[in-house]
């Protein structure tokens, strides 16, 4: 007798097919990570120590104030109050707590806004080169994933593309701004277009047209740049937020997807909201995320810190003798191949103990993404490993 898999899962897995061979079966995935000497510039993920204010407020709000303090939470008054004033602060939108959704990281946002949202058969765009997970996610909902390519040149979103891929079944569009894995933050201009065409056809369509806007880097932005939020322009967005990149402790799952307050009928979509946190494996953060939210919503990473490891490692990498491009935000560097097979260098600089991420894995095949959040040490430790890599690569031509 054998086991049936359901077929949303197996088209979900299919998805993702390309980032789950990479984390399995890959040189990144055989490396020793108690290996001193590796430089591991492949995710997001934290190589010093967290924030102070993080540690402290864990510990302040760690200890138990009431009887329920680890009891079920879902959405706190506090932490909603307080998501919702700094938004009105960067977003300039006066956003009600009501109108906040707290969800274990961006992950569960993105999962509770589609449930929410999407009918099976309906459509959902997505933009190339993505998140690893969006197309994933859609299917999951059984829902059609709709991919449409970003402009090749200025990484900004194509509009004629986004205009031609809309259809009577399209239910909603995911961006991402700063986008990762290029870095591009969408501007003014064309937020406010990309909202118009959202609007006629949404009312060719007889139905609203969902934009999700995903920020997670909304906060992580260079050159003294700033990012623009869809919520400006378009009524029917969801900002859809995670606090491990502003905080660099993606490992505590800690997000929120907003209502604008020009939302029409929100207080439906409030219902929906609720009950797709419920289904969704209880998508809300964990009681002691939502007693310290407040106090974290406060905190940062220094971005500056971040920008002088960007213009350190764009001006040596070039200097060695890649073609890279300088991102306006994010944690990544986005660098093209020396050869066209993205995969079989990455293997290259895996032998100097190099793992950076290959670009077939986001949809971008000839280049590899660097993460920033690397520490001073593995930057200049991993500098004359790209050099040897680059020669040897040049040699075997």
């Amino acid at each position: 007798m054998n086991i049936q898999i359901s077929q949303r899962i197996t088209d979900t897995l299919a998805a993702i097919a390309p980032f789950n061979q990479f984390v399995t079966e890959s040189a990144w995935a055989r490396r020793d990570p108690d290996n001193p000497e590796i430089c591991d510039f492949t995710f997001g993920n934290p190589h010093e120590p967290p924030l102070p204010g993080v540690v402290t407020a864990f510990q302040h709000w760690s200890r138990p104030q009431t009887d329920d303090w680890y009891a079920y939470h879902m959405n706190e008054t506090a932490p909603r109050a307080a998501v919702a004033a700094g938004l009105h602060t960067r977003v300039g939108l006066p956003f009600a707590a009501e109108d906040i959704f707290l969800t274990n990281g961006a992950f569960a946002a993105l999962a509770v806004a589609l449930s929410a949202i999407t009918n099976p058969g309906d459509e959902v765009i997505f933009i190339s080169p993505p998140w690893f997970f969006y197309e994933a996610h859609i299917v999951a909902q059984g829902a059609r994933p709709v991919r449409v390519q970003c402009d090749p040149q200025t990484f900004d979103l194509d509009l004629a593309a986004i205009e031609a891929a809309l259809s009577e079944r399209t239910r909603a569009i995911i961006i991402n701004s700063p986008h990762n894995p290029t870095g591009k933050i969408y501007p003014a201009a064309t937020l406010e277009r990309l909202a118009q065409l959202l609007t006629s056809a949404g009312k060719r369509n007889g139905q609203p047209i969902f934009l999700l806007s995903d920020e997670a880097y909304s906060q992580i932005v260079f050159d003294g740049r700033q990012h623009i939020s869809p919520t400006r322009f378009y009524p029917y967005t969801l900002l859809l937020y995670t606090y491990g990149k502003t905080l660099l402790t993606p490992g505590q799952r800690m997000g929120y997807i907003a209502l604008p307050p020009t939302m029409p009928q929100r207080e439906a979509l409030r219902d929906a909201l609720v009950a797709a946190q419920l289904v969704t494996g209880f998508a809300f953060p964990n009681a002691l995320l939502q007693h310290a939210l407040p106090e974290l919503d406060t905190l940062s990473i220094d971005i500056a810190q971040l920008q002088r490891k960007r213009d350190w490692l764009v001006t040596a990498l070039r200097d060695i003798g890649y073609e890279l491009h300088v991102p306006e935000g994010t944690f990544y560097l986005l660098v093209r191949s020396p050869i066209a097979d993205d995969l079989a260098f990455m293997e290259r600089l895996a032998a100097h103990n190099i793992y950076c991420l290959p670009g077939t894995v986001a949809e971008l095949p000839g280049y590899f993404r660097i993460s920033l959040t690397a520490n001073a040490a593995m930057i200049e430790r991993a500098l004359p490993g790209f050099a040897a890599a680059l020669k040897q690569t040049r040699s075997a031509r």
